[in-house]
């Protein structure tokens, strides 16, 4: 492990508690994995929402493999573009084939900074503080809503004057229209030097609708989070100004297929995925 590789936080004293009695997203998502860092209300929450999502639970565990499949596409990807600096952020809780593993094992002198609010995360963080000697990774225990303290505390392991990737994986389908999203990609990408890319996923609102509608209702009543859900058209917006690299704004076992079992999905995935760069 770097030097560097540290738990880092933003008013991280007194760190808050964890909250056994309400599901959280990054537990469900974790149970949803075949994670062990997730409590009974979690469980109860999944199997009951996603009754509804298609093919049921099993259904929706194999969407959520193809969820980490993509992250480690799209961070082959990157590394590909030359890219080295990752800014992570909505980590959730470690499983296999973090975005440092990923990164690290393809370019050994990648930094990664991993960001998220959630307890539960912050005390899993030490799995993702590990590192190649010739690189560095970072936890922030910081929130996507509050962009300018997550930068200034970004810039202590990251080098804002060369190109870095932003990964909003399966976070922005949080914010309320009226948090207007658009405005924390600004405010994080006016910081980036041309050449950085921003790389997202969004949870569909045009992709069986009504079933999608009905799963975020039941699970938004269980969990400490609401879901948006938004368009194919509502995620492109997300991205103006961007050079949005191909295939676009898609499905995600459409972005790039790989070829392994966890990369295909044998019907329509309801969540967008979409990387761009800087131009």
């Amino acid at each position: 492990m770097a030097d560097s590789a540290a738990v880092s936080g933003i008013d991280r004293e007194p760190w808050p508690e964890i909250d056994t009695g309400v599901a959280h997203v990054a537990r469900v998502y974790d149970y949803l994995l075949g994670g062990k860092a997730n409590f009974a209300v979690d469980r109860q929450a999944a199997e009951r929402a996603y009754q509804t999502w298609p093919g049921g639970i099993d259904g929706v565990r194999a969407d959520v493999r193809a969820h980490r499949a993509l992250l480690g596409r799209v961070v082959t990807y990157l590394v590909g573009e030359g890219i080295r600096q990752f800014l992570d952020i909505g980590t959730g809780i470690p499983t296999e084939n973090n975005t440092h593993q990923v990164a690290q094992r393809l370019a050994p002198e990648a930094r990664i900074v991993y960001v998220d609010h959630d307890p539960i995360v912050l005390a899993h963080s030490h799995k993702l503080l590990t590192s190649t000697p010739e690189g560095v990774t970072a936890y922030i225990f910081g929130d996507l809503r509050d962009p300018g303290p997550v930068l200034d505390k970004a810039a202590e392991t990251l080098d804002f004057t060369r190109p870095i990737a932003v990964m909003l994986f399966g976070v922005l389908h949080f914010f309320a229209p009226e948090e207007h999203p658009e405005q924390t990609i600004a405010t994080l990408l006016g910081s980036l030097v041309p050449g950085s890319y921003l790389a997202l996923t969004h949870l569909a609102g045009d992709v069986y609708g009504d079933q999608m509608a009905q799963t975020f209702r039941e699970l938004s009543q269980r969990m400490n989070q609401n879901v948006y859900l938004r368009s194919q058209d509502e995620v492109r917006q997300l991205l103006d100004g961007l050079e949005v690299a191909e295939p676009g704004v898609v499905q995600l076992p459409q972005w790039r297929p790989g070829h392994s079992a966890g990369e295909r999905a044998p019907h329509p995935l309801p969540m967008w995925a979409a990387v761009g760069r800087k131009p």
